[in-house]
């Protein structure tokens, strides 16, 4: 079953049980889904992701400009989006895939993180935000 499926299946679910502001966040995910998939991109944890983000960054602008209600509203849509995303990895196995992209890669100094960067991120697949993934990366250059 794909993540489109689920969507349809939670959008009929919620209008149903008459959850308006979660059918809203629920049609915009699946428009957004559908739209990539009419473009040819088959890659729907990459909409999901982008989704989250614009979430998370209206959430900011919206605490950053006062508008609590709105800001909250757009943390519920990103928790809501988050919930078709596989699970986060924990900072241990993070740091683990770090390690072995840093010696996978020969990279010795923080700026050679261009090198470390792409395996990293290739290996985490979605499981981990990319600034996380930096940060991880930076430190384990610093030390090394």
């Amino acid at each position: 079953m794909s993540i489109i499926d689920d969507v349809k299946t939670d959008l009929t679910t919620a209008m149903k049980a008459g959850e308006r502001e979660r059918v809203g966040a629920l049609r915009l995910l699946l428009s957004e889904l559908q739209k990539a998939a009419k473009e040819g991109s088959s890659d729907e944890l990459a909409v999901l992701r982008r989704e989250r983000k614009r979430r998370a960054e209206a959430e900011r602008a919206f605490r950053d400009g006062g508008r609590e209600d709105l800001a909250a509203s757009e943390s519920r849509e990103a928790e809501l989006i988050g919930a078709y995303l596989p699970a986060e990895l924990d900072d241990g196995a993070l740091r683990d895939i770090v390690a072995r992209a840093v010696a996978q890669s020969g990279a010795s100094s923080p700026q050679e993180l261009g090198k470390v960067m792409p395996i990293a991120m290739a290996e985490v697949a979605g499981r981990a935000d990319g600034r996380r993934v930096s940060e991880q990366v930076r430190e384990a250059l610093s030390a090394a």
